[in-house]
């Protein structure tokens, strides 16, 4: 692929490169815990979504991981912070899925093997989610005591759907994923990146402005930011009242 970026060659979490057909691809790198997401890696997410978005040669947007076995296990919960260490993780949170629900340019996911938690929550912050053969999505909002989910779930899958998914914090795999509409196609689960930086690169190959035009005009009529922005502010506040991660 293209150039290649990462903070420091031993200790970043994620990789970032943008290949010669205009597809930026982030990818989660920390297989030995499942992919699951710290402070280090929110702050790198947040600034590799920054420079994406400020990159005329982008066109679109893939979340990834280098291990197909995990997408991401969600928020690292083993993670050691005070409490306003928490109430800062709980807003990047926020911060990183207003990022992706507000980028101008296509999203895409990859989601292969554990899609969990803050996992699932970037994958429907996307426009377009591939399943692996070997997905497992949960939403274990209810679970852990996070408000989180019901902004971006009603409009994918419906009510009926979404309050099965998140009060049941139920694990869901492909196929059912494919039903309910939390994927758009299946791909064999070591396939799954490549399957969607291939799509990638199919609308990345459109007209960048009509392709931006159009993602406007489906989120002006949603409100799908609005709703992404209102629910973060309800899940920061909740943490900050002792309701949320611990």
């Amino acid at each position: 692929r293209g150039r290649k970026l990462r903070r420091d060659q031993l200790m970043s979490l994620t990789t970032y490169e943008v290949d010669d057909r205009g597809v930026a691809l982030i990818q989660l790198d920390r297989a030995n815990a499942l992919n699951a997401i710290n402070v280090q890696m929110l702050v790198e997410m947040l600034e590799h979504i920054a420079v994406a978005r400020s990159d005329e040669n982008v066109r679109a947007l893939v979340f990834s991981s280098t291990d197909y076995m995990a997408f991401s296990a969600g928020a690292d919960i083993k993670e050691e912070l005070d409490e306003e260490g928490g109430i800062q993780r709980m807003q990047l949170f926020a911060d990183l899925y207003d990022a992706i629900v507000q980028f101008p340019k296509p999203t895409l996911t990859a989601c292969h093997g554990y899609t969990v938690g803050g996992g699932a929550e970037i994958a429907i912050c996307s426009d377009i989610r591939i399943g692996g053969s070997n997905l497992q999505m949960r939403f274990p909002g209810a679970a852990l005591g996070v408000p989180v989910g019901p902004a971006r779930l009603v409009s994918l899958c419906g009510l009926s759907a979404a309050k099965y998914l998140l009060l049941s914090s139920n694990v869901i795999k492909c196929d059912e994923a494919f039903r309910l509409n939390l994927v758009n196609q299946i791909s064999p689960g070591a396939a799954t990146e490549n399957a969607t930086l291939e799509l990638a690169a199919r609308i990345a190959a459109y007209e960048p402005e009509s392709v931006a035009n159009i993602k406007r005009m489906l989120h002006r009529w949603d409100d799908i930011e609005g709703r992404s922005a209102d629910e973060g502010r309800g899940q920061v506040e909740a943490q900050r009242s002792g309701k949320g991660l611990h």
